[in-house]
């Protein structure tokens, strides 16, 4: 999970992201980034989520708080 900013930045097409960054101000937020962060998490860390899951995230720190808790499912 160390390099999950780095490839949520890049999914988000920014040099860096922060925990607080609000995922929907980011300017490529669309249904295909969503469906992108699903793919990410499903082949990269072996956890299924939803796409309501995602947005419900709502900050990249909430995103990724919330990968690390199903990770430890």
């Amino acid at each position: 999970m160390d390099n999950l900013l780095n490839e949520l930045a890049d999914i988000l097409e920014v040099d860096n992201v922060s925990n607080d960054d609000v995922l929907a101000n980011f300017e490529c937020w669309d249904s295909l980034t969503v469906l992108s962060i699903i793919a990410l998490c499903s082949e990269n860390y072996n956890i299924t989520i939803s796409a309501k899951q995602v947005a419900d995230s709502y900050s990249v720190g909430g995103l990724i708080n919330f990968i690390k808790s199903k990770g430890n499912e």
